[in-house]
């Protein structure tokens, strides 16, 4: 956020949008290959439809939950035994994750610990990854349109990346109806994350003219989505606004970062089973509070207190909000979607010293307004109970 300096910008190589569009998926396929492994989540009887009108042979690898190394491992296999050059994901962050690392290890060969960041041996991935469809199901993460897949470690408890433009996904396949069958507690989950991932670019300080524009629009969808889409999931609309956000939360914040927030979810992820897009959702107003309180102690010029305010006024729809009146909003939306606190997922005091060490490292925390002390970071986790 540093005005009109040099700035890259990367996409999924084409996006399909709109309601109804899943039915464009067998059209896609033709061409890319001649054998599809195609990645579901734990119930893949949901789009026995979709997957048996595709024209290619294909096979089915169900992602039970979040995904880990030795499950891309696993799916890597099955890709190899089927011959697959196609990889189709169909499902949330998980599924989608889990397919662009297949669809990368194919091109690539080795195992995801070769080029897995912090905990792997991060060898560069040199090789586009072979065609990747990605269509989701959950308005959330924004996989389909983002450089990476995040895979977690049992043996480190930690979550990390396997990263490169080249992991983008052939053609991102966003259809909104496919989202109306999400139940409430997946629409908060994935819906907060959607819209801390459009606020956290936009005061990243790797924020640039494209990736705010991106970032502005999708607040404004969520500031009009989220709460009804998680009161009526058949609430079209609704649910059409959450999928504009999703798509332009994760074209945002893969070329302008994102913060502190999801710098400490990936973490708490690796140490606690607690759903993502929850664990980003009750840390967000207080990483705000904490930016916030910081860049008036320490920066007050920093643009970012600017970008707080700005996006204040969009969350709540007053043209006179300021920032406290943002963060009010984001508790009360909280509150609406029943989030509950971390200590509900087991974080404890004695968690704390791990979890700040390596927040402080990690990628997503880079892009932060401001550089949090390890006694700003302590008290937003202490808070987050």
């Amino acid at each position: 956020m540093v005005g009109l300096t040099a700035f890259d910008f990367a996409t999924a190589g084409r996006v399909l949008f709109g309601a109804g569009r899943a039915d464009d998926l067998p059209a896609l396929l033709r061409g890319l290959g001649s054998r599809a492994l195609v990645c579901t989540g734990s119930r893949p009887e949901r789009h026995e439809r979709m997957v048996a009108g595709l024209p290619v042979p294909s096979a089915v690898f169900a992602v039970p939950g979040e995904p880990t190394v030795d499950l891309a491992a696993q799916a890597v296999e099955a890709a190899r035994e089927h011959g697959a050059d196609i990889v189709v994901a169909i499902g949330g962050g998980s599924v989608i994750d889990l397919g662009k690392a297949v669809a990368m290890l194919l091109a690539n060969g080795g195992e995801p610990i070769d080029y897995l960041e912090v905990v792997g041996h991060g060898h560069p991935i040199t090789r586009a990854s072979v065609p990747c469809v990605a269509v989701p199901t959950t308005s959330g993460t924004g996989a389909e349109v983002t450089a990476n897949a995040v895979l977690a470690s049992a043996e480190h408890r930690l979550k990390a990346s396997l990263r490169s433009p080249l992991m983008l996904p052939r053609v991102a396949l966003v259809d909104p109806l496919l989202t109306v069958g999400c139940p409430a507690e997946v629409t908060a989950s994935s819906g907060l994350d959607a819209l801390t991932q459009c606020l956290e670019p936009f005061v990243s300080v790797r924020a640039n003219p494209v990736s705010d524009g991106l970032a502005r629009e999708g607040l404004r969808r969520a500031a009009r989505g989220l709460r009804p889409a998680y009161a009526d999931g058949t609430d079209v609309p609704a649910r059409t606004d959450m999928a504009v956000c999703s798509l332009l939360g994760g074209m945002a914040l893969a070329n302008a970062k994102l913060g502190a927030v999801h710098g400490f979810a990936g973490v708490i992820g690796g140490v606690l089973d607690v759903p993502h897009g929850l664990a980003c959702a009750a840390l967000l107003p207080l990483v705000v509070e904490a930016n916030v309180r910081a860049l008036r102690r320490r920066e007050r010029d920093n643009p970012a207190l600017e970008r707080y305010a700005e996006a204040a006024r969009v969350l709540t729809g007053h043209d006179g909000a300021g920032i406290d009146d943002g963060v009010a909003w984001l508790r009360e939306t909280l509150d609406v979607l029943r989030v509950p606190g971390l200590g509900a997922f087991g974080l404890r005091p004695e968690h704390a010293d791990d979890i700040v060490a390596k927040t402080k490292k990690a990628s997503s925390t880079q892009g932060n307004p401001i550089v949090l002390d390890d006694d700003e970071l302590h008290a937003v986790l202490a808070a987050s109970r």
